[in-house]
């Protein structure tokens, strides 16, 4: 990997979304989402996501301009057609929304069909926990199909991630997990480097277990195995039908209309904890799980327990200090694409 200041890297990236004519303002939004998703780790979704916004925006498959339609709102809940918005500013603009109605509330849902993609879920929970709040992400895309249900070798939905934060007394608990084994991106990351899967995720056309991302990337007739693969895939199976219809069926707009275009179908839920117990008490109980969760015996000396989005935590930390490392491949396409923009990229 090769390492940018994160400052320049952010400057960089919200000046070209600019260059492909979002406002400064949604500019900034989006890319900070993708500067965060680096912070924390997930390379396949942060800057490496960067040229491929760009050629939507300059094609017009990504809409520059314009504001989510509300098709329903009923103060806790809302649904809204996102119209082919960038999917970061319209997540943005939802979380800010269902944080003021669940305060007035004590939670809000809001549904989103027709958004453009919306990058790492992750990338959305660190302000709303740190807030003292509960934030859910469910996200599925109805253009794509890629993960086979279980007992099937046809693809028919996404990874259809599950994202959540929530305060504790110390730093917060995130958690951004895939209902499959894997996901596209880092199918297709590991098959432009020729490379194998660390373990057996996909299955290949004829339904058997496989590391190779040819099975399914470069036209491959093959599947990504969802969560607990050939021999417990009816859980992963499962929680890939529940976010189907939290997003798309809940927004009224998804997979049933046969969409051919990258996009998501999103759900976002707050819930603010003075509206049950007490915050106090909340925090306090997720502390005593964390610590329990840490005190454990750990399998290995050398590896104890962490709490999820510790170490990506700790991982933006360091990042920010001492710039943000860009995964192998993503460093040619941004300068590709400040060539194509005319703008300057960063110095490693």
């Amino acid at each position: 990997m090769t390492s940018y200041d994160a400052t320049a890297m952010r400057r960089f990236a919200h000046d070209a979304l600019a260059a492909c004519g979002l406002a400064p303002d949604r500019a900034a939004v989006v890319g900070d989402v993708l500067l965060e998703g680096d912070l924390l780790g997930h390379t396949t979704h942060g800057l490496a996501l960067l040229a491929p916004y760009a050629e939507e925006l300059l094609a017009g498959r990504m809409a520059a301009t314009g504001e989510p339609m509300v098709l329903s709102d009923r103060g806790a809940a809302i649904a809204w057609d996102g119209m082919r918005l960038p999917g970061p500013w319209l997540v943005h603009k939802g979380i800010e929304l269902a944080s003021v109605r669940a305060e007035q509330y004590g939670t809000a849902t809001l549904a989103i069909g027709r958004s453009h993609h919306i990058a790492a879920l992750a990338a959305y929970l660190e302000p709303t926990a740190r807030a003292g709040k509960m934030l859910l992400i469910l996200s599925s895309d109805p253009g794509v199909a890629a993960v086979a249900p279980f007992g099937g070798k046809t693809p028919v939905f996404t990874p259809n991630p599950i994202a959540a934060g929530w305060p504790t007394e110390g730093d917060p608990v995130l958690l951004d997990i895939s209902t499959s084994l894997t996901t596209m991106g880092m199918v297709g990351r590991q098959h432009r480097a020729g490379g194998q899967l660390p373990h057996p995720w996909l299955i290949d056309s004829e339904g058997r277990a496989t590391t190779n991302p040819a099975a399914v990337a470069a036209g491959g007739k093959g599947a990504l195995l969802p969560i607990g693969g050939l021999e417990a895939g009816h859980k992963g199976y499962a929680l890939g039908l529940m976010v189907e219809a939290m997003t798309s069926a809940l927004a009224g707009s998804g997979r049933g209309g046969m969409p051919d275009s990258w996009g998501a179908s999103v759900m976002i839920q707050v819930i603010d904890p003075d509206a049950f117990g007490g915050g106090a008490a909340f925090a306090a109980e997720t502390q005593a799980v964390a610590q329990a969760c840490r005190a454990a015996t750990p399998i290995d000396a050398a590896r104890p327990v962490r709490m999820p989005g510790e170490a990506a935590l700790a991982r933006k930390a360091r990042q920010l200090a001492e710039g943000v490392e860009l995964h192998e491949g993503i460093a040619p396409a941004l300068d590709a694409l400040a060539r194509k923009l005319g703008l300057a990229m960063p110095a490693a």
